[in-house]
């Protein structure tokens, strides 16, 4: 890891182990302080914490609270099955401006909670996927320094497209920066190559990149080009723009990949990363993947199901968030979503390419108040999640953005209130930790839309299957009933006589709920009974005590019943090595502190490292689940926090060896 000379405040933590590390945070909320909330009518704030609450869609007519779901014991006889899928399919697209915020002030500062957040998925998914980009890396220069020593700072409104996009200045910090969260908690990167100027590209991202980032595994590829279907509309390229010109200019940046010794990987290219503005099938028509299949590890597109546009730069329709809510609130949603994607995830799969949703949330443009941060969201995003994943994409990242968003999964508190606020987790954050426990971490998951409740849209369902197995079931009820009445009762069994097999049924199965009093709530949203609170209320760490039901089955009758409340989301766990793999974690986070600063001193020679590395004395261990070294080695077991300007609560601490 990259390491730098020590400052004059920090204080040391004992690592005994990894699972058992603490990081200490200086600047720790006030344990008198408290919040308020403005009415929504009068709300003026940051969206990313607008109190507005919409009105749930009334209960359905007619709903049947009393069905069963019949699994095969075996996937052999199951038409339909995704392939194989990772308990990391649902990551992050995290927009370049806003990492210094997220991440951390440079790769000796790190966010805490962020740390906290991806070791939750890491430990049930194996590892975490996210890309950095977005509008901002199409205008991303990476430089040699900056003044002050920042990583990063931005020129507003200096690219002139009709967004405002500002031009982005990093260092090479960036990069380590990354390479040290990904050794803490396991994050495998996707970037962004600047296609803003094709007569002269900017390769360095992919030069520095390659370099710190490649040879521990953590760099999964480069995107070309960020949404090129709307560089037309956008005022960044003529009128004319068509698939063909992207076809041309993606030879450009291939070429000069190929002929610059400092990118020694050439076959790690993503494209075309449309919104839908092209079909996919308009882009293949080109022959883009036949022409360059060896330059290309991925094929990824980004969609947002309605946006709110208007309401930011006065593009297109308003959009009344209280007349689309029910939008969300239906398993027809996803379906819809994916549908014009089939195709091309069939295609993906006759070359040989991973089909990856590269950026999607609520709505572009920041998502809508009322909708985007609310558990209606949660239960769509899960479901969205897994329809993907049943109709063969290989991942699906949802976009973060900053204090101006309504959709984002986590918030850091703004830089003027880091001293008393901690993070916002968004209610999207609670959808990729159930896929993650839903897939696991063994890879082979497969998934299966069971079109459950006669293939109702108000109650999904899906099953998982691995080795040949049904594992787990995912069970979801977008209906909002505060009576209770709309709770329903599946009757499950495995196997049995009525469709030609042995009763598979288990003597007892474990099911953890994730609920919320209403589709419209914001805080009040539990995982297995634990919670990361309201707004400016979190370190990154599940608070409660988990709750996870043990229900009997009857095996005379080969049957479990599983009732899944209105609203809400049932993970069934079929077997006990089900549970264990991914419902039973093990999580490492980082623990978080009020400290008053300290004052010692370090032998400079330890910080005088080139990126961590230095012969024998420096290793990184392996980061793979279950690995005698995951993470950071414990044979070194002396972490140090260092104090610095808060960029939100949390400290950013530095990592080094004694």
């Amino acid at each position: 890891m990259r390491l730098f000379h020590p400052l004059s405040v920090f204080v040391f933590v004992i690592l005994s182990s990894l699972v058992n590390a603490s990081v200490t945070v200086y600047h720790q909320v006030p344990l008198a302080d408290s919040t308020t909330t403005a009415s929504s009518a009068n709300y003026t704030g940051a969206a990313a914490y607008d109190p507005t609450v919409l009105t749930p869609p009334p209960v359905p007519s007619g709903l049947t609270t009393q069905f069963g779901i019949q699994l095969s014991s075996s996937s052999a006889t199951v038409q339909g099955l995704s392939i194989p899928q990772k308990g990391s399919f649902m990551g992050f697209s995290i927009e370049f401006t806003v990492i210094n915020q997220i991440f951390g002030v440079n790769a000796t500062y790190l966010q805490v909670p962020f740390l906290n957040l991806m070791a939750i998925l890491r430990e049930r998914a194996g590892e975490v996927l996210i890309r950095v980009g977005g509008n901002t890396q199409e205008t991303a220069v990476l430089v040699d320094s900056l003044p002050g020593g920042v990583m990063m700072t931005k020129e507003r409104g200096s690219t002139g497209d009709v967004t405002a996009t500002p031009t982005l200045l990093y260092t090479a910090e960036v990069f380590y920066m990354m390479a040290n969260i990904s050794a803490l908690v396991n994050t495998k990167w996707f970037l962004g190559i600047p296609f803003n100027d094709t007569n002269n590209l900017r390769l360095g991202i992919a030069e520095v990149g390659e370099a710190v980032l490649s040879g521990p595994g953590y760099l999964l590829g480069f995107q070309v080009g960020n949404e090129p279907d709307l560089y037309a509309a956008h005022d960044v390229r003529p009128s004319t723009y068509s698939p063909f010109d992207y076809f041309g200019e993606f030879g450009t940046v291939v070429n000069a990949i190929n002929s610059d010794s400092n990118i020694p990987v050439k076959n790690n290219l993503v494209a075309p990363s449309i919104t839908g503005e092209w079909t996919p099938e308009s882009v293949w028509d080109t022959g883009l993947v036949g022409s360059y299949s060896s330059s290309l590890s991925a094929l990824a597109v980004e969609h947002y199901p309605t946006d709110n546009c208007y309401a930011l730069y006065g593009i297109g329709s308003p959009v009344i968030p209280q007349n689309v809510f029910q939008n969300f609130l239906n398993h027809a949603s996803g379906i819809n979503i994916v549908a014009p994607y089939l195709n091309s995830t069939s295609y993906a799969q006759s070359v040989g390419k991973p089909f990856i949703m590269m950026e999607t949330n609520t709505a572009s443009c920041g998502g809508l108040p009322g909708i985007s941060d609310t558990f209606g969201a949660t239960l769509w995003a899960l479901d969205y999640g897994l329809q993907m994943a049943y109709s063969n994409f290989s991942g699906a990242m949802m976009h973060v953005g900053g204090q101006d968003v309504y959709y984002n999964p986590f918030t850091p508190p703004p830089t003027n209130q880091s001293l008393f606020h901690q993070w916002t987790i968004g209610s999207i954050f609670y959808s990729t930790m159930v896929v993650a426990e839903t897939f696991g971490p063994s890879g082979n998951a497969q998934i299966i839309d069971l079109q459950a409740n006669t293939n109702n849209t108000y109650t999904p369902g899906y099953a998982i299957y691995e080795n040949g197995a049904p594992v787990r079931l995912v069970l979801l009820n977008y209906v909002s009933d505060p009576s209770g009445a709309s709770a329903y009762t599946a009757t499950i069994s495995i196997g049995g006589s009525g469709i030609g097999q042995d009763n598979a049924t288990p003597a007892q199965i474990q099911v953890k709920y994730l609920v919320a009093p209403s589709v419209s709530e914001k805080s009040n949203i539990t995982w297995a009974g634990q919670t990361f609170g309201g707004t400016f209320q979190s370190d990154g760490r599940l608070t409660g005590t988990e709750s996870v039901q043990t229900i009997n089955c009857d095996q005379s009758s080969n049957t479990c019943q599983v009732t899944v409340p209105a609203p809400g989301a049932a993970l069934v766990f079929l077997s006990s090595s089900a549970y264990a793999e991914s419902g039973n974690p093990s999580t490492q986070t980082f623990s978080t502190t009020m400290v008053t600063k300290t004052v010692a001193t370090v032998d400079p020679s330890v910080l005088a490292t080139s990126n961590g590395m230095s012969g024998d004395t420096w290793r990184l261990g392996s980061t793979s689940k279950g690995s005698i070294g995951a993470g950071l080695r414990t044979s070194l077991p002396i972490v140090s926090v260092v104090g610095a300007a808060l960029l939100s609560t949390g400290m950013l601490c530095t990592w080094f060896w004694s």
